[in-house]
């Protein structure tokens, strides 16, 4: 996702400065115009605005407030956008030790994929204050058509992220579950995806991941793992706010159980297969 905002970012002419530990994703982008540096503080040096894109809290925090990290390397009245999708707590403890750094914070999480992610068309989920917002707004519109406003507290980006994608995770378990159903009636697995997708049971999620399970394309665009992470954190919220639904947390375990069986590396479009072997 990072490298394909970079690649966008650098097609619409903006000025872009990238640090990633695969170095060949480096060259690609410098390859492009982009420039390249050996750490994410010398990426951060000149920049107003640091976008961090990694998979975990901690590694956001890593390259944030570790060693050679860009909180130390910023100017005052720089910004860093954080897009990893976390726990609410842990995007409010960074903006609050960005905060007398003289850093501000946006909490924008994304969604889309890759694809979209290149194009600009993909979804942010903003939380800052309202100053902050505005002075990021050229940047958050050229990254994202569907750019979400949800309030100026960091923290409610990354709530509406974790509601937005437990609701794919139910729904992708959903999926892969009536696929293997009809399979058990005799039903052709196509046929019968063909028949949801233009009925109440669609989902574009379901859609997507089944489509290409059923063809065996499980070539990894999101693994596992990250629906895993996701679910869980989710789930997590949702106690936190004192709330405990039904689906929930049985979509956690599916993705916990099938990670654990060795499918965390793989595609999570693997679920169809994963439960077919299971039941």
């Amino acid at each position: 996702m990072g490298s394909a905002m970079a690649q966008h970012l650098l097609s619409d002419g903006w000025t872009v400065h990238v640090h990633d530990l695969d170095q060949s994703r480096c060259d690609a982008l410098a390859a492009l115009g982009a420039t390249s540096h050996p750490g994410a503080a010398a990426a951060a040096a000149s920049a107003k605005t640091c976008i961090v894109c990694v998979v975990t809290a901690e590694q956001a925090c890593d390259v944030v407030f570790g060693a050679g990290g860009v909180g130390a390397a910023m100017a005052l009245g720089s910004c860093v956008v954080l897009c990893p999708t976390m726990a609410p707590q842990e995007v409010h403890d960074i903006a609050e030790r960005l905060r007398p750094l003289g850093i501000f914070c946006v909490d924008a999480p994304m969604s889309g994929g890759p694809a979209r992610a290149r194009d600009g068309s993909m979804s942010l989920m903003v939380a800052c204050p309202d100053m902050v917002f505005e002075r990021q707004r050229p940047l958050l519109q050229t990254l994202s058509s569907r750019l979400f406003r949800i309030s100026e507290r960091p923290g409610d980006g990354a709530r509406t992220k974790l509601v937005n994608n437990l609701a794919a995770g139910i729904n992708l378990v959903a999926a892969a579950e009536v696929l293997v159903m009809a399979g058990r009636m005799g039903l052709d697995a196509t046929r019968t995806l063909q028949v949801i997708e233009q009925s109440s049971g669609q989902s574009w999620i379901g859609s997507e991941r089944m489509r290409r399970a059923i063809a065996g394309d499980l070539a990894p665009r999101a693994h596992m793992s990250l629906l895993e992470k996701d679910t869980r954190l989710a789930v997590q919220a949702a106690l936190a706010a004192g709330f405990q639904g039904p689906l929930g947390a049985s979509a956690r375990d599916v993705f916990a159980k099938a990670s654990a069986a060795g499918l965390a590396d793989a595609d999570d479009a693997a679920l169809l297969q994963w439960l077919q072997q299971s039941e």
